[in-house]
């Protein structure tokens, strides 16, 4: 008799969605090592970047809604997996369990969380997900509690699995650079502007690597002397984060904060946004500033950097992808076990 078959939809896989890209990669990377108890099928576009050990089911369509609205129910009722995984919405009609991942719900409360468009659309689907599914996972007790808030769902079906660091970023041989750095998508909820502000108050570069989604905020880093990477390979993140004097993370919402564990990992210390979710993942190793005080939190580390690179590195072994696939493959137990959680 075969192992039980788990399919996740991996449609991000791809696409430059930086962290839930990131998120997927690592547990179709980290699941398959912790048994034979389970089969992991993927749903992608791109087969090519799927571990050996998960088998690739390809769908692609010209539009996200017909995918999830009618191909892949019909991809369900064709593969019979025992349980499915999704990032953020389920498809309308399934014949097995389902499992969803909503990383943050920053769409809820701030309207520059992301396009309008995109917005309407993650506020009619995440809900409904939310509510149909048999567990929802996500990624900090921040998230957790946010989730059981707006939705009024049973704090019992919602999971923290935090997430890991890959083990890619690690520290390096030299010293660092000359140079402050911002990771993440140029947004306004990322607030890379109080990043450049401050940068330019304390007469440093500033180097801000993530794709570039609002291009008139674009503009005005420029202006302000930001060098702007837009999407960059994990190798050259890597060597950015090794690179940099700090990195600041000014966020006005985070779910988790991925960038900072990987500077944290890289020996490179971190000054970000007093944020409930960085406050989870930072204590003990960040400094927290608002964004006047951003300048001097820069200062205060620079002042004795050695003891925030220690902290950074020792809070950053707290954290990794087999824990979070060990997390997840749990709560795909139970649900097929039907064992509460």
């Amino acid at each position: 008799m075969s192992a039980p078959l788990i399919l996740i939809d991996a449609d991000v896989l791809g696409r430059h969605r930086t962290g839930d890209e990131t998120y997927v990669e690592q547990l179709l990377h980290n699941l398959p090592a912790l048994g034979p108890d389970l089969r992991y099928a993927a749903v992608t576009r791109h087969p090519e970047l799927l571990p050996a050990s998960i088998e690739p089911i390809r769908l692609g369509t010209s539009s996200q809604e017909l995918r999830m609205a009618i191909r892949m129910p019909l991809l369900l009722r064709r593969v019979k997996p025992a349980l499915a995984h999704f990032l953020h919405a389920l498809p309308p009609f399934r014949p097995c369990p389902a499992v969803v991942t909503v990383q943050d719900i920053s769409f809820e409360n701030d309207p520059l969380a992301m396009p309008r468009k995109d917005r309407l659309v993650f506020k009619a689907m995440v809900p409904r997900a939310v509510r149909n599914a048999d567990v929802v996972l996500t990624i900090s007790e921040r998230s957790r509690d946010d989730i059981v808030a707006a939705y009024g769902v049973p704090a019992s079906k919602v999971v923290s699995t935090p997430l890991g660091v890959d083990p890619a970023f690690t520290p390096g041989d030299g010293e660092p650079g000359d140079y402050l750095l911002v990771v993440g998508a140029v947004t306004p909820r990322k607030n890379p502007l109080a990043a450049a502000l401050a940068a330019q108050r304390l007469g440093k570069r500033l180097v801000v690597a993530g794709p570039i989604t609002d291009e008139a905020l674009a503009d005005k880093l420029r202006v302000l002397g930001a060098e702007l990477r837009g999407y960059v390979t994990k190798e050259e993140l890597v060597e950015l984060y090794r690179g940099a004097q700090v990195l600041l993370f000014p966020s006005r919402y985070e779910g988790f904060g991925l960038p900072p564990l990987e500077a944290m990992a890289c020996g490179t210390p971190v000054v970000c946004s007093p944020d409930p979710a960085l406050r989870e993942l930072g204590i003990g190793a960040a400094l927290f500033a608002s964004d006047d005080e951003l300048p001097a939190a820069v200062e205060t580390i620079l002042a004795d950097r050695e003891s925030y690179v220690r902290a950074s590195l020792a809070r950053a072994r707290a954290y990794s992808w087999q824990e979070t696939a060990r997390r997840v493959k749990d709560v795909y137990l139970r649900v097929l076990s039907g064992r509460p959680l």
